[in-house]
Parts: structure tokens; sequence; C-alpha cells
């Protein structure tokens, strides 16, 4: 599974790994928090954010998620963009990010095409005038993202002629490893067992 790291200015990035938490009944492992504090040394963020891909890191990579692009965490995490097996994304939201952990069994290519598909579906107009609700698996919002992975692992599985079958072992695996043991789609209380 990929690792992820977040790095965002205080206290986002702890913040969201703790709404991952919560969603999750714990934090799975391997995802990290980088808070960029306003007086920050880059240079000193940089090595840390340097040590946390290194301990992160798996056999199919890292995802990087950041903020703001331009700012300065994204300016920070764009120098991990250039070490093997790491993709860098800027914007990150809570949707981006649930999907992030629920695809991390995937390639990495993979990975960062569901992050970003989980973004900008997660953005939603809410009010009187929006349009009609979709179901949660056509708008890819939480708990959605871990069906969703469970249901592409089922069509991977019934499918091994479209050239898929080398994904299974991973497929396989993506359910439990999003939901930290829970079947797919099953979200659990903070605190609860």
């Amino acid at each position: 599974m990929a690792g992820i790291l977040i790095i965002a200015h205080a206290p986002l990035a702890t913040a969201l790994r703790d709404c991952i938490a919560h969603i999750y009944g714990g934090c799975p492992a391997r995802i990290g928090a980088l808070d960029v504090l306003p007086d920050s040394d880059p240079a000193e963020v940089v090595a840390k954010a340097h040590s946390e891909i290194e301990r992160l890191r798996e056999d199919n990579g890292a995802l990087v998620l950041t903020d703001m692009f331009g700012a300065t965490p994204s300016n920070i995490a764009a120098r991990l963009a250039t070490v093997p097996e790491v993709r860098v994304l800027a914007g990150v939201n809570l949707p981006m990010l649930v999907r992030a952990v629920c695809y991390r069994a995937t390639p990495l290519d993979t990975l960062v095409e569901k992050a970003l598909a989980g973004a900008s579906k997660g953005v939603q107009t809410i009010g009187p005038t929006m349009p009609p609700v979709a179901s949660a698996s056509e708008c890819g919002c939480p708990p959605a993202p871990c069906t969703e992975a469970a249901a592409d692992a089922t069509k991977q599985a019934a499918n091994p002629a479209a050239g898929q079958s080398a994904s299974q072992p991973a497929a396989a695996t993506r359910g439990a490893a999003c939901t930290g043991g829970v079947a797919a789609g099953v979200l659990r209380p903070a605190g609860s067992t």
C-alpha cells in the first residue's frame, strides 16, 4: 500500500489525519502529517519531509497531498516530486484524502487518478438550487469510495482477460486496507470496536 504524507499550513495536515482516524475508528498505518508553521525554516521542513517520505513509502510508492498550490507547504511538497515512486497533488480536501486511503493498494498512477476524482466529486452545491442528489456511489463521497474500491476489486476478479489479473492481490486487500479490517463501506464511530 502506498504511504500518504499530508503537508499543509498548520494545523490542517494534522486535522486531516485526525479526520481519517475519526472516520475509520483509528488512523490507518503509513499516513503522516507535516504541519508548516508561519515561522518554520523551509530547509528544515524539506529535510523532515524527505525523512517522512522514506518512513512512509511502500512498494507502490507514496502520495503527497498539500493544501494550496504555490504556497510554502506546496513548494516544500514539490521538492518530493522528483523522488522515485512519489506523486504530489495540491488542493487536498477530505474527499480526496478518503479516496486516497481507500485506493492505497492500487498502482500509484491509479491512486492519483482516484484521489483527484474524489477531490472534484466531493465539491458539491448544497441548497435549494442544488442539482438532484446523486447516490453515494455516483458522487464518490464517503463511505462510497471504499464501496467503489471493493466493486472495482470484484470487477477485476471477474474479468482477468482485461489484463488486470496482475493487480488482483492488491485489489483483494483493498477493502480491509481502507477500513482497518471493517467491511468496505462500513464506517465505525470513533472509539467503537
